[in-house]
């Protein structure tokens, strides 16, 4: 339920967020379960709010475990379709929690539905694939043993920027791998290393690989060209969005740059804090409106400064 309700405002986030977002091929987006999303992981948990938001179907995402410490954590997790996933990091003693994991995900497959899986297992802000871990191999071995149907969808997700308020993303899809091109039943060794080689030989090419100290291929790859006419008809707005939502924008930015106990979650920060403090602010800058002005005016807030943040994005420095 809790999913349903956030999907909608989490989208219109995303569409503020984001200066551009490419998806190739778009009809993946409509695909049907049971399928399993196998993509990298390079922006925390932002890559799985932007999978999430963009498919037509609901979509059971793959969290790490120790998020699900405290009970209430947990409950609210589930409820947004998150399941645990561990790691030794995070005690060998939750490692049998991840069978529970599975068995959760192989139910959703029952019932036709998707799950999203980030292969590489450990969140790092850069342009590279790193080598993958084997738990999506087992969980779609595991998965055609049981005779479920399954697709796995390899997916790259790649941003412009890890730091940066309004960046580019491009959002890539490879071809459904199934059960009749993987050797799964000839042993559990064999079949996941050639589960795994045909998933890298997929992602090496849907990742797009840049040293992160080559800033000049970063901006080639991801600028995205700016009209003249587009620049002069939002620049007025473009400089109100600046001046409305710079109270709220800077401060969040500081806790985010400031604030956070691991490296690489910066952006999963800002996007959450926003997502939660923005219809507060809109509220707040509403009632101050209603205040001063008789009549509807104060309604126009929710529609003019949304509009205006967004077209500051669109106009700001991309890199």
């Amino acid at each position: 339920m809790l999913y349903a309700l956030l999907k909608i405002p989490a989208k219109f986030v995303l569409w503020i967020y984001a200066r551009r977002l490419s998806i190739h091929p778009k009809d993946m987006l409509g695909v049907k379960g049971p399928a399993l999303i196998a993509c990298n992981h390079p922006n925390s948990f932002l890559d799985a709010i932007v999978i999430a938001t963009l498919f037509k179907q609901p979509v059971f995402s793959l969290a790490r475990g120790d998020a699900f410490g405290k009970k209430f954590y947990a409950r609210l997790l589930r409820s947004m379709n998150m399941f645990p996933v561990y790691r030794v990091s995070e005690g060998v003693e939750n490692l049998e929690h991840n069978y529970k994991t599975f068995d959760a995900c192989k139910e959703v497959f029952k019932k036709n539905g998707i799950v999203l899986i980030f292969s590489e297992g450990r969140c790092i802000n850069e342009w590279h694939l790193r080598p993958l871990k084997k738990g999506t191999a087992r969980l779609a071995i595991s998965s055609w043993q049981e005779g479920i149907p399954l697709k796995v969808i390899p997916a790259g997700i790649n941003y412009s920027s890890f730091t940066t308020f309004g960046k580019n993303i491009i959002l890539n899809f490879g071809t459904v791998i199934d059960a009749d091109q993987v050797t799964w039943n000839m042993g559990e060794g064999k079949g996941l290393l050639d589960f795994n080689e045909k998933l890298r030989n997929q992602l090496k090419e849907l990742v797009i690989e840049i040293p992160s100290e080559d800033r000049e291929t970063v901006k080639k790859t991801f600028q995205v060209p700016q009209s003249p006419i587009k620049k002069i008809l939002l620049f007025f707005p473009a400089l109100l969005g600046f001046l409305l939502n710079a109270p709220l924008y800077l401060p969040v930015r500081y806790v985010a740059r400031h604030g956070m106990k691991e490296p690489g979650h910066y952006d999963s920060v800002v996007m959450g804090m926003l997502f939660l403090l923005y219809p507060v602010y809109l509220a707040l800058l509403s009632l101050l409106v209603a205040c001063f002005f008789c009549g509807w005016w104060w309604l126009t807030v929710f529609v003019i400064l949304p509009f205006c943040a967004w077209s500051y994005v669109q106009l700001k420095h991309q890199f």
